[in-house]
C-alpha cells in the first residue's frame, strides 16, 4: 500500500470515530428503554419460550432514498439447535474489505458493475467481477437486470445489523 493511501486511509478511519463521537451505541438502560425488547419478552412468555430467543429490527432510509423496514426474531433453543455451518459462507463472503466496500457502494447508489469498477483501489475489474459473484453467491447481492446490482431488500437491515455487532 502506498503512502498516499494508507494516509487516506487514516483519514477516513478518523472521519468514522469523529462522526461516533458522542453517538455511541448503547450498552446498557434503565426500565423503559428496551421497549422493543420488552414486547419480545412478552411474546416468549407468552409462547411459553423459557429459554428466550433473539430479535432484531431496523427502519432504514439509505442515501438514496428507499426505505425499508425489517425484523426478525427466533427462539434460542432452535438458534442453537442449528447447523452454524450453513452460515460460514455467508460470514466469509463478508469477511473481505474490497467486499464490505462494494456493499457499501451498492448501498450508497453506485449500482453499475461500470460505477464500481471506476472506483479506486479496489483491483482490476476481474477482481471486482471476482468479489461481486462470491456476494451474489451468499446471498448479500442479486443482480437486477446485466450488470447492475442490488442488496436484496431481505438483506440491507440484516447487513446493517452484522455491520453493527462487529463495528467497535
Amino acid at each position: 500500500m502506498e503512502l498516499e493511501e494508507r494516509v487516506a486511509e487514516l483519514e477516513r478511519r478518523l472521519a468514522v470515530l469523529e462522526q461516533r463521537e458522542g453517538h455511541e451505541h448503547p450498552q446498557v438502560g434503565s426500565e423503559g428503554d428496551f421497549w422493543a425488547l420488552e414486547g419480545f419478552k412478552e411474546q416468549l412468555a407468552a409462547a411459553h419460550a423459557a429459554d428466550g430467543g433473539v430479535l432484531f429490527t431496523g427502519a432504514v432510509r439509505l442515501p438514496t432514498n428507499e426505505r425499508y423496514e425489517w425484523q426478525y426474531g427466533t427462539l434460542t433453543e432452535s438458534l442453537l439447535a442449528e447447523d452454524w455451518n450453513r452460515a460460514a459462507d455467508s460470514f466469509a463472503a463478508l469477511g473481505h474489505p474490497v467486499r464490505l466496500r462494494l456493499l457499501r457502494e451498492i448501498l450508497g447508489g453506485r449500482r453499475t458493475a461500470a460505477e464500481l469498477t471506476e472506483l479506486e483501489g479496489l483491483g482490476t475489474t476481474g477482481q471486482i467481477y471476482h468479489h461481486l459473484r462470491l456476494l451474489t453467491a451468499a446471498g448479500w447481492l442479486h443482480t437486477a437486470s446485466r450488470g447492475r446490482y442490488e442488496v436484496p431488500p431481505v438483506r440491507v437491515v440484516p447487513l446493517l445489523v452484522a455491520l453493527t455487532t462487529a463495528l467497535p
